[in-house]
């Protein structure tokens, strides 16, 4: 039901992103110690191997950074020159629309790059 609902809200955003087909909260293993962080942030996965990644990075309340990880896989050879922005131009649309970043910040673009 969450997947369904989430795949209308997207494409309702973006019709030309691929199939969102799961949104979780994700946790981090440890490869060294096998200890789990848990509550890490919102991640979600489409079909094409794209994701969109949100999570809170700073130790405090006030002054804590959001970090939006916008990843997309592109198996054509031919396409992987493309401009960055130009690019993933519908995933960050996506994501700041879905997130509502600007609504919640006040900020219409962001303060880091990286």
């Amino acid at each position: 039901m969450y997947v369904a609902c989430l795949l209308r809200i997207i494409k309702e955003i973006r019709t030309d992103v691929s199939n969102v087909i799961q949104g979780d909260e994700f946790e981090y293993k440890d490869p060294v110690d096998g200890s789990i962080s848990k509550h890490q942030g919102i991640r979600y996965l489409f079909e094409d191997g794209s994701r969109l990644v949100f999570r809170l990075s700073g130790t405090g309340s006030e002054g804590a950074t959001i970090r939006v990880y916008v990843e997309q896989y592109e198996k054509n050879s031919m396409k992987t020159g493309k401009d960055l922005q130009e690019a993933l131009a519908p995933l960050v649309d996506v994501a700041l629309k879905l997130s509502r970043m600007q609504a919640f910040t006040g900020r219409s673009a962001p303060t880091v790059i990286t």
